[in-house]
């Protein structure tokens, strides 16, 4: 496999509103990321992913962008960036930015000359269609609740928007609209950014008639994501994207591919493909019940094991895989597939090491190198995000939902989980800001954060430098080959790695109990070195036959 940087880097995504502020106004900003870099390199971060930092409205907090080369006015200037930029690039890291190219926002100039008239040269920019029978073109549900189509009175048509009303579509179909977007590309990497990360962006071709999505439920909408996911052209564009933009830079990307299968993967980062670096996968944090994201259902060890293993086996070789469990869209994973109260700190570490010496490569959300935890707001009004204002809206105002029951499940799976500030100190705000913050702090900041951490030999802060070093020292966590064992069992989800000839196995319990592990037959050894472990680890137990303590996890090299 050949060896490329950014296969063996780790990531660390930055969500700028709420990391650091600098200037007390209760929004995180560039400044405030400059003043923690030294933070990054100490934890032995390789790539720092900004999150949209663009000039926007906010009304999808920055994914809605109304100019794509200026900075948003809450987070400083272009002056501020370009310090940014080479601080990041002094300390030998690197800055990959948020690509948001499958939608504008509506106060884009592009939109605003588009919803003027039918025949305004922005008109197609955009994707419009007369309505039908009385209503909306077709049935197609937004990613955000409701219809994904929008009226507009001024010309009588409506247009597209896969995500909230103020975030219409793109339409890919236009030339015009694609040099535009390959410009702009230009124009951040000739300032030297270090790549991509974009957002939804096997949405970015629609099938042609624009359907009805099947309805057997007989809904008012109904998912249409066969419509507009990994869509007819969506290869030709990112072909074309490759050879006007992206194969002109040593850069990496990765796109945000929701509702892809492996052998969808493959035709985006194929090593012959010419397309992408590697992509993020959702089926391991959309493991859920018939009813979905937004319900209480619990996830399955064995769903897990089955869907991370057949992205391990069937992209080895072939392409390359991103590895997450936290992002800004998801519920923080240790409160999700962890044990946030008892056995936060074991199964903090637990979750890092199946994840990161699994083949491809990690990313980092800001905070889960401490262990950050969900918050329990009690109020609605507590929470930002678009999406569960939304749903709440749908659910419970207009739908008769129990409020109690829908703020149970928002607080488990809503993503402003993700979006409380950063956890710095223990004092007021958590040291985020000395304003009053965007968002509330997580309570538990006084005892959860990074000063704290950073003083503790024994803190998950510590254990994911050690993780990082392992990774930068070995190449097997890198290339080895994947190998899942103990296929069935309950509790434990074991695997070994294996390059050349060396093999090292990975055993993590996923629970509180105490499974014994059991080492197959056909696996053999002379010695062993254990590499890392949560626990501390009696030398002389062989790695044959061992019981595990609650969340515990143990990686040994054979020998």
């Amino acid at each position: 496999m050949e060896r490329i940087w950014w296969k063996e880097a780790v990531v660390y995504q930055i969500y700028p509103r709420s990391f650091m502020d600098n200037n007390g106004d209760g929004i995180g900003d560039l400044r405030g990321i400059i003043a923690r870099l030294d933070y990054l390199k100490e934890l032995g971060i390789d790539v720092i992913w900004l999150s949209p930092i663009y000039e926007s409205p906010n009304d999808d907090n920055g994914y809605d962008i109304s100019n794509y080369r200026d900075i948003m006015k809450e987070f400083g200037t272009m002056e501020d960036f370009d310090e940014l930029l080479q601080e990041v690039h002094n300390r030998k890291m690197k800055l990959v930015m948020d690509l948001v190219a499958n939608h504008t926002s509506d106060e884009h100039p592009w939109f605003i000359e588009s919803r003027s008239s039918k025949e305004n040269p922005y008109r197609d920019y955009y994707i419009w269609r007369p309505g039908k029978d009385g209503r909306e073109p077709n049935n197609w549900l937004s990613f955000f609740s409701g219809s994904a189509w929008q009226y507009d009175e001024h010309t009588g048509e409506y247009y597209l928007h896969l995500f909230s009303r103020k975030q219409p579509d793109l339409n890919w179909e236009n030339p015009r609209v694609r040099d535009e977007i390959y410009e702009m590309m230009t124009f951040w990497l000739e300032k030297g950014i270090d790549g991509f990360r974009m957002d939804v962006i096997n949405a970015i071709s629609k099938v042609e008639g624009f359907p009805d999505a099947p309805n057997p439920e007989n809904q008012r909408y109904a998912w249409g994501g066969q419509y507009f996911l990994n869509g007819p052209k969506v290869h030709d564009y990112l072909r074309e994207m490759n050879d006007r933009v992206l194969s002109k830079y040593d850069i990496m990307t990765v796109g945000e591919t929701g509702g892809v299968t492996t052998k969808d993967a493959l035709l985006y980062v194929g090593e012959d493909r010419r397309e992408l670096s590697m992509v993020f996968q959702f089926e391991h944090v959309e493991m859920a019940g018939p009813a979905g994201k937004w319900s209480l259902d619990a996830w399955k060890l064995a769903d897990l094991k089955r869907i991370m293993s057949r992205w391990q086996n069937d992209l080895y070789g072939k392409g390359w895989n991103s590895l997450y469990l936290n992002n800004h869209d998801q519920p923080r994973a240790v409160s999700r597939f962890g044990n946030d109260s008892t056995y936060r700190v074991q199964s903090a570490k637990m979750l890092a090491t199946f994840l990161h010496m699994q083949q491809g490569t990690p990313y980092i959300y800001q905070g889960e190198e401490i262990g950050m935890t969900n918050v329990k707001f009690d109020r609605i009004e507590d929470y930002r995000d678009v999406e569960i204002h939304n749903l709440w809206e749908d659910r419970v105002v207009q739908g008769g939902a129990d409020p109690d029951l829908m703020l149970q499940i928002i607080q488990a799976k809503g993503r402003d989980n993700a979006r409380t500030p950063m956890q710095w100190d223990a004092s007021p705000h958590a040291g985020f800001t000395t304003g009053t913050p965007w968002i509330k702090v997580n309570p538990n900041y006084v005892e959860i954060n990074v000063e704290k951490a950073r003083r503790d030999p024994n803190s998950v802060f510590h254990y994911y430098q050690k993780l990082i070093q392992l990774r930068k020292q070995h190449l097997i966590v890198v290339y080895g080959k994947y190998e899942l064992i103990l296929e069935d069992h309950p509790q434990i989800y074991a695997f070994t790695r294996t390059l050349d000839r060396e093999v090292w196995l990975v055993v993590n319990n996923f629970y509180d109990g105490s499974p014994v592990f059991e080492l197959p037959q056909e696996i053999s050894y002379s010695a062993y070195d254990l590499m890392i472990a949560n626990y501390d680890v009696d030398p002389l137990e062989q790695p044959r036959h061992f019981s595990l303590r609650p969340y515990e996890t143990r990686v040994y090299r054979l020998h």
